[in-house]
């Protein structure tokens, strides 16, 4: 890796409520919208539009469900989330490291 190439960085987790998502996504072993909402202090709309891009990007997997009538949705970090993640750490690592 060139020193300090900040292309190496991955775009999808380098967004401050992305990585948070996928930090307390990897954490447990499945949370809820409203369970994410709180631990990252964010709105709706907000978390709504990066849960959707780490889906896209296959970081997050979620399931829809019914409970009482009501919707509910959780979402749980994939294979492929875990091992962003952890790339984008060690990226991070070898940066501070040089």
């Amino acid at each position: 890796m060139n020193d300090f190439d900040y292309q190496q960085i991955d775009d999808t987790l380098h967004s401050r409520i992305r990585l948070a998502v996928v930090a307390a996504l990897v954490s447990v072993e499945q949370a809820d919208f409203n369970f994410l909402k709180e631990m990252v202090k964010t709105t709706d709309g907000n978390l709504s539009t990066h849960i959707r891009k780490l889906e896209e990007a296959g970081y997050v997997s979620s399931k829809k469900k019914f409970v009482q009538k009501k919707p509910k949705t959780t979402y749980k970090i994939t294979d492929k989330g875990r091992r962003s993640l952890e790339e984008y750490v060690s990226t991070l690592e070898k940066f501070l490291k040089k």
